[in-house]
């Protein structure tokens, strides 16, 4: 049987930038259910040292950052945890990236803290979006609606709470890169 080329989809690669003091709960729980989902994940260090995470766990990041930057990604993901996120958010190449995936009409997604990040970037104007509580008060956006709900979609920027929420959030990152059968079927296996 003949195989229609609208039949075939190509697989979507993710993007999670590890910073040191990223929340480990967030980063495992992204890395791990996008993996589960058949989604081309790569996790990238900032920089070549092994990531010392919020709690102390250490990460092992599959590339620096800085052998990645002109990958063509279909969502980069953020996670947040201090002072995680606000390393992303001082990292150039990160800003760079969250604004080309933005321009390209790709997916742009950040939990807990790392939504300071897309607010840095411009992304959050004019958008609704959530955070961990408190995490944008030194970030204003200029008519950004603040929802305290667990994962707000705004278009191609999803925003997520914390590491409460990791699950909700990545669940509803598969549905949005393959499908809600997809989601699904990785829901199921996980008992919920």
């Amino acid at each position: 049987m003949e195989t229609k080329q609208s039949e075939l989809k190509a697989i979507p690669t993710v993007l999670v930038p590890l910073a040191q003091g990223c929340e480990e709960l967030e980063a495992i729980t992204i890395t791990d259910l996008l993996t589960r989902a058949g989604i081309k994940v790569i996790t990238a260090g900032l920089d070549d040292q092994v990531i010392v995470a919020s709690r102390g766990m250490k990460l092992l990041a599959d590339k620096q950052l800085k052998d990645v930057l002109e990958e063509d990604f279909d969502m980069i993901v953020l996670p947040g945890g201090l002072p995680g996120a606000d390393h992303l958010n001082n990292d150039p190449r990160i800003q760079t990236m969250v604004k080309k995936l933005a321009a390209n009409n790709k997916y742009t997604a950040a939990i807990c803290a790392a939504p300071r990040v897309l607010a840095t970037a411009g992304l959050l104007e004019g958008k609704h979006a959530t955070s961990f509580p408190g995490a944008l008060d030194q970030f204003p956006v200029n008519n950004m609606t603040y929802e305290e709900r667990s994962v707000v979609i705004d278009g191609n920027v999803i925003t997520s709470r914390g590491p409460g929420t990791a699950m909700d959030f990545t669940l509803t990152l598969i549905e949005l890169l393959l499908s809600k059968e997809k989601r699904d079927e990785v829901e199921e296996g996980l008992q919920r």
